[in-house]
């Protein structure tokens, strides 16, 4: 009497995910890819295949990759407008201010590298509402609403507060956009440097500025 081969067990299902688990899985998956290529470089078949899902599944949540991209963009967004903003509104000193500022943006970075790429990457037309520009531009106004009493103390015009606000702001955006690739030193050193040249730089101005003239 032959022997019965032994029954193979069935193979278990995997567990579907629920519509929120999904929509956050491609958010993830969009964050990656679009951090990777830009919005313009990425395509729906691209986003669907990292996802391991169908076309159809994508625009089921988003209409598309553009509605994708605005729901990262946004999420990134707040994120960083709630360290900033916390940072700014915390109280203390005029230079504790800078730092904590400073510190936010690195803090963002480090967590979130593929959203801050997807921040400051530049991108035709496809860029929603309340970009990274349009960010600076709300912290630079709360800097320079900082800037002009401490402009007024040191007896200089504060007409010129704004301007210097965007000035520190640039230079904070910019060494965040170089630390991003580089990760060193810390970021704790890399704050405390540009505030460093941002502070002695302010604290040193003088009231009477002008360009050098040619001989």
């Amino acid at each position: 009497m032959s022997e019965q081969a032994p029954e193979e067990s069935p193979t278990p299902r995997r567990a579907r995910m629920t519509a929120a688990a999904r929509r956050e899985q491609l958010v993830a998956v969009g964050r990656q890819v679009f951090a990777a290529k830009g919005v313009d470089g990425t395509s729906v078949e691209e986003i669907a295949a990292t996802a391991a899902v169908s076309k159809p599944v994508v625009y089921e949540h988003f209409g598309g990759k553009e509605g994708l991209y605005a729901v990262v963009v946004d999420r990134e967004l707040r994120a960083l407008t709630d360290g900033v903003t916390a940072s700014l509104t915390a109280g203390g000193s005029d230079r504790e201010t800078i730092e904590r500022a400073a510190l936010a943006l690195l803090d963002y970075i480090e967590g979130s590298p593929d959203g801050f790429r997807i921040l400051v990457r530049d991108v035709s037309g496809t860029a929603p509402s309340g970009t990274y520009a349009s960010l600076l531009s709300d912290v630079a106004a709360e800097v320079a609403h900082l800037l002009s009493d401490a402009f007024e103390q040191r007896e200089l015009e504060s007409r010129y507060a704004p301007m210097y606000a965007q000035m520190l702001v640039g230079l904070v955006s910019l060494t965040g956009q170089w630390w991003l690739e580089t990760r060193t030193p810390s970021k704790e050193v890399v704050a405390a440097h540009m505030v460093n040249l941002a502070w002695n730089g302010l604290s040193g101005l003088d009231p009477h500025v002008s360009i050098t003239p040619d001989d």
